[in-house]
Formats: structure tokens, sequence, C-alpha cells
């Protein structure tokens, strides 16, 4: 029977996992390229868990699976060995949403192609965690591990929390992303309605029109042309100023 861990045993790794924590959220304020988020939770999960020698992550995007961040090429490798036969611990994790908790000698009968190479590249036990960083995207936090006798049980749980806040922050991420991309979409609004604006009124004045009129000949050019509105709006104006016109 296993014993529990006691409290000061505990509490370290704890703090490691908080660690790791404060530090991804650190990147996150300072970028905004989701690959990098990536490499640093692969790099943070082999600090924060013990017995992690390697780390990765699998997204899933439809049904295809793919390695998006790795610590060593060695476990990619592994990864996509999962890919091709379509089975592992790896796509077991993200297939039951669940823990899965292996050494390479319990794993020898049911994938004996993936524990037969683990243990080639020199490794014996192997844990990945499910992640689902939005809707579109799930996916698994694979670790590798050298010694032959699996993970514990406490690193199973460390890196099941570790996990579910990461997946926290990969939301927050996500919304930022959102939020970012409906802001550009307004400033280019905003830009085109301001040519189109200053189109019109440069109409107004040359043809002694009013400002609906002026918008009707504009709407007309871009029909005829088949051009969209903002860049016939914007040539108009770019030739105005250009013979001297205003």
């Amino acid at each position: 029977m296993e014993l529990p861990e006691s409290p000061a045993t505990v509490s370290p790794l704890l703090d490691d996992v908080t660690g790791a924590l404060e530090a991804l959220t650190a990147v996150l304020r300072q970028e905004d390229d989701f690959r990098i988020l990536l490499r640093h939770v692969c790099l943070q999960v082999r600090q924060a868990v013990p017995g992690v020698d390697e780390a990765s992550i699998t997204l899933v995007h439809g049904d295809k699976p793919h390695t998006a961040s790795a610590t060593a090429a060695v476990v990619g490798e592994l990864d996509g060995d999962q890919y091709r036969l379509g089975d592992g611990p790896c796509l077991e994790s993200v297939r039951s949403g669940k823990i899965v908790r292996t050494s390479v000698t319990d794993a020898i009968e049911r994938w004996p192609s993936f524990a037969s190479g683990a243990r080639e590249a020199g490794f014996g036990s192997f844990l990945a965690a499910p992640l689902v960083a939005d809707d579109e995207y799930s996916g698994a936090v694979n670790c590798y591990g050298h010694q032959d006798d699996g993970f514990a049980e406490i690193d199973a749980q460390l890196l099941e929390l570790y996990t579910a806040a990461v997946e926290a922050v990969f939301r927050m991420y996500h919304r930022y992303l959102r939020a970012r991309e409906t802001a550009e979409h307004l400033r280019t609004a905003l830009t085109s309605r301001a040519v189109i604006d200053q189109a019109k009124g440069m109409l107004m004045a040359i043809r002694q029109v009013d400002a609906d009129d002026a918008f009707a000949l504009l709407v007309e050019q871009s029909q005829r042309e088949n051009v969209k509105l903002h860049d016939v709006a914007e040539r108009f104006v770019a030739r105005v100023i250009s013979s001297g016109a205003v």
C-alpha cells in the first residue's frame, strides 16, 4: 500500500508548481506568440514535476495530432510514432480526458512499438495529462522520465494541477487574441470610413453636390469597376491631392 506524501514533502513541490504558473503568467504579459507560451509550458513542467527529464505538448486540430512543442527532438519523434500508429499513452490521455501514467515495462503489452522506441531512447517512464486549449484545440502534456519504475501518484497530481491552471491561462490568452482581432477590425473600419468621408467631402466641393449624391457617385464607381468602396475613395483622394485641386 502506498503511503501518502507527508506535508513536508508535498509543500515544496506545490511551491514549484505555483512558481511555474507565476512564471507562465509573466510570459503571457510579455509575449503574444502561442508557440513561445507552449515552449515555456514544456520547460516549466520539466522543472516543476519530479522525474520529468523531457516534455512535449500534443495538440489535436480536428482529428490530426501534432507535437506543438518539445524540450528535445527525441520526444517529438516518440510522439510522432504514436500519431502514425494511431495509439499510445499520449493519444489515450487525449481521448479519455484522464491522466495516463505508465512505465515502459508495463506499456510493452499495450503499446509495444512505442515502448520499444522509448526504451531505446533511454526512457523508462511516461506521464500524460489532457489539455484543452480552447473549443478548437485539445491535446495533452507529455512527460518522459529516465527512471524505470514509472512516475509516482503525487507526480501525476502535480501535473494535473499545473495543466488545469495552464488551460485557464490559454483561455485567457485566446480571449486576448480575439479582443485584439476585434480591435484591428474596428481600426480598419474607422480608417476606411475616414477615407470615404474625405472623398465625399472632396466630391462635394468639386462637383457642388450634397453628401448623399457624393456618396452615390463613389458607390457607382465601386460597382462599375468591381472594386471595394474604400479603394475607390482612397484612389480618388490620392488623385485629387496629386493634382493640386485641394
